[in-house]
């Protein structure tokens, strides 16, 4: 299972790469669109879990160029802001298969990853 991190804040991405790691997984931390971008352009994901709100760059370009360049990768969402609460993420990116709050336990968010990734 290839999972790609997109998250600006390190210490919550190295939590969540350590967790999925032990659970397995090849993990790519990155923090931002352009780092985001290049690592799509250099492996096949199966899951993508993206911060709605970098620091650098947008989410949902990140998730824009990964329905064009990796049609089955699936993103899930992550966010510690209300913004799309209302399930809309659903309407706005295609390859979105979960939203979830960034005070997610990793372990919770690691059987999603492992869950959507089966799926695939």
């Amino acid at each position: 299972m290839n999972v790609l991190i997109v998250e600006s804040n390190p210490d919550l991405g190295r939590v969540w790469k350590r967790h999925l790691e032990r659970h397995g997984a090849e993990v790519t931390l990155v923090a931002g669109q352009e780092a985001a971008i290049l690592a799509l352009y250099g492996q096949d994901f199966e899951i993508i879990v993206l911060d709605l709100v970098l620091e650098t760059g947008s989410a949902l370009a990140v998730a824009d160029f990964a329905s064009y360049r990796r049609p089955e990768a699936r993103v899930i969402f992550v966010t510690n802001t209300t913004f799309f609460s209302d399930g809309s993420i659903f309407a706005h990116s295609p390859n979105a298969c979960a939203y979830v709050q960034s005070e997610t336990p990793p372990e919770d968010l690691a059987a999603m990853v492992e869950h959507y990734a089966a799926g695939r």
